[in-house]
């Protein structure tokens, strides 16, 4: 369902079909971005763990699977003072959409 401003919420699915968080997007790539952000992230992009990340759109029976990793890098030169020295970046790689038969 699209709200007002026009993003959706997507909840984060475990494996045993339980909903734990709802991350909220334009789009389910942006939304699978922020749950990879959660992940622990590795020590480089090379050598983060990919973790399978399913969500379902609500209001939708349409699930979104993306495998994301995340890793630990250095902020840019010119970081607000607020932004820690090392920050966690993210990526996300679709793999395709199931459909649940609830």
């Amino acid at each position: 369902m699209v709200r007002e401003d026009g993003k959706r919420n997507f909840a984060l699915r475990e494996s045993d079909g339980e909903e734990s968080s709802v991350f909220s997007g334009n789009t389910p790539r942006q939304a699978a971005l922020k749950a990879a952000r959660r992940l622990e992230p590795g020590s480089s992009e090379e050598g983060a763990e990919r973790v399978e990340l399913r969500l379902r759109e609500k209001g939708t029976d349409k699930v979104h699977i993306y495998d994301g990793w995340a890793w630990e890098e250095t902020a840019p030169d010119d970081k607000p003072d607020w932004m820690p020295s090392e920050i966690t970046e993210a990526n996300v790689s679709k793999k395709g959409i199931e459909h649940l038969e609830e």
